[in-house]
Parts: C-alpha cells; structure tokens; sequence
C-alpha cells in the first residue's frame, strides 16, 4: 500500500492562512484516509508559522524571497517548512504527494505572482519544489485523475 503526503488542509484541517480548510470530498480520498496511506502536513505551520496568519507569496526565485501583503519577510518559514516536509516524505517512504494548488508551499504549477493580486504564474511552491526536486511526484486536487493512474500504475508495478 502506497503512502501519500497530503497538505493537512485537504483532510479539513484549519491549518490554511485564513484559519481554514480545503476539505475534498472524493470517494477515493476518503477510502485512502480510512486505509491509513495519508501523511499529512502543513508545511507553513511545520516551518513555524501561526494559524491564522497572514497570506504571503513568492516575491522572486532566486534568491527565494516570500513576504505577507505588509512586507514582512516569512522566506525562513517557508524554507524549514519545506525540509521538514521532505524530511517527513523520506521519513514515510511516500510515494508521491497531493498538495494545494497556487499556495506558496505547495502549489505545484502555477502561483500567485507576488503582487497579491490573484494573478498566477508558472513556478512551484518551496515545500512542492523541493519535493520534486527529490524526485517525489506531486499532484495538485486539480489532478486527481493523474493521482489516481499513478498509485494504481505504481501498486500494480509493486504486486
């Protein structure tokens, strides 16, 4: 059985910046929650961060810079957020991950451009990057089908 890290805030935990939740309801998820596969983490509140607190995107790559809306520098956080989530991932032997899509840590195609203005761009959060970067897949709740064909392909492999 295939283990999968999973931002915290998809199981309905109020981890995310305005103290809530991104429940997903899915027949699949709910079956692999009950069969124990989840690995669940926030990398902003594992890197130190409060909930609630305030929202904050990727201001430039290189060098990384992440700031709230008011200019404070939350870059740190979000760093040891995301080596704790790959330190967990190893950890657990994940075989990939379900992360939010758009978020600065774990968004894994498109997030905000930095300018708080809803406005997207290609690039990866810093806990998702990283992530990949170790080779650990990760899919977005935009990509389930995608989720679903790799742990079926991946246990298939394996059996």
């Amino acid at each position: 059985m295939k283990k999968i890290l999973i931002s915290a805030c998809m199981l309905g935990d109020r981890v995310r910046y305005d103290g809530g939740h991104h429940l997903i309801n899915h027949p699949t998820l709910q079956r692999w929650h009950k069969e124990g596969r989840f690995v669940p983490i926030c990398p902003e509140v594992a890197g130190g961060l409060s909930t609630p607190r305030p929202p904050a995107e990727t201001q430039c790559k290189f060098p990384i810079l992440i700031t709230t809306q008011d200019g404070n520098d939350v870059t740190p956080e979000f760093l040891s957020g995301a080596e704790r989530t790959l330190e967990i991932a190893k950890r657990e032997g994940v075989a990939c991950a379900l992360m939010k899509a758009k978020s600065p840590s774990c968004g894994n195609k498109r997030i905000y451009d930095g300018n708080f203005s809803g406005n997207l761009v290609e690039g990866s959060g810093v806990a998702a990057a990283e992530l990949m970067r170790n080779g650990i897949p990760v899919f977005s709740e935009k990509e389930l089908p995608e989720l679903f064909a790799f742990i079926e392909d991946s246990e298939r492999m394996t059996a």
